[in-house]
C-alpha cells in the first residue's frame, strides 16, 4: 500500500517509530537536575523585602501566580511566617496544586522553601530567595533547583525549565519591586 507521497505505509511508520525512539533516547541524555535563577535590584531595605517573601499571606500581593486563577483555593498552616509556615493551593491548569513550606530562613538575608507540586506534575523542588544590600537597596535573587525525572527530561527536549519558569520569576520580582519601593 502506498501513502499520498509515494512512500509505502510501512516505510512511513518506520520513519515515525525511529523519530519517536530518537526523541525518547535523546531525553535520557538531558541533565539530572535543573536550576532557574533571576535577580533584580530593589530600592528598599533588605528587611522590608524579606518580610514580603517570608510571609506566605503576603504573596497574594506580588506572586506571579496569584492572579492566574481567581477561584484558586488556598490555605495556610504551621507558623504565621518564617520557619514552618506552610501554604497549600489548588487551582486551574495554570497554577496546578501543591504546597510550599519555609524550611530555612535567616533574616533578612535568605528564605528557603520546599515546593511540592502535585499537578500538573508531581515534583519536589527547592526555591531560595537571597537578599543582599544596604539601607535602601536590595539585590533579590530568586532561584529554584530540583531533580529532572524522565518525564521532565522528555519535556526539556522541547522547552527548558528556564523558559517555563523564568518569565514567572521575572514578573514576580517586578511585582515585588513595585510593592517594596517607596
Amino acid at each position: 500500500m502506498i501513502c499520498r507521497r509515494g512512500l509505502p505505509i510501512k516505510v512511513a511508520v518506520l520513519i515515525v517509530v525511529v523519530a519517536v525512539a530518537a526523541v525518547l533516547g535523546f531525553a535520557t541524555t538531558q541533565p539530572d537536575s535543573f536550576r532557574v535563577e533571576r535577580a533584580l535590584a530593589i530600592k528598599a531595605p533588605p528587611a522590608a523585602v524579606f518580610a514580603l517573601v517570608n510571609d506566605f499571606r503576603a504573596w497574594a500581593r506580588w506572586s506571579p501566580w496569584a492572579h492566574k486563577d481567581a477561584t484558586m483555593s488556598e490555605s495556610f498552616s504551621g507558623a504565621t511566617s518564617g520557619l514552618g509556615a506552610v501554604y497549600t493551593w489548588s487551582g486551574n491548569r495554570d497554577v496546578g496544586s501543591g504546597s510550599m513550606e519555609i524550611i530555612d530562613m535567616t533574616p533578612p538575608s535568605t528564605v528557603r522553601i520546599r515546593v511540592r507540586s502535585l499537578e500538573p506534575l508531581a515534583t519536589t523542588n527547592t526555591m531560595e530567595f537571597a537578599f543582599d544590600g544596604g539601607d535602601n537597596y536590595t539585590e533579590v535573587t530568586w532561584t529554584m533547583d530540583g531533580p529532572m525525572p524522565y518525564v521532565s527530561k522528555l519535556l526539556s527536549v522541547f522547552t527548558s525549565m528556564d523558559a517555563l519558569i523564568g518569565p514567572d520569576f521575572e514578573l514576580g520580582l517586578r511585582n515585588l519591586k513595585a510593592l517594596s519601593e517607596y
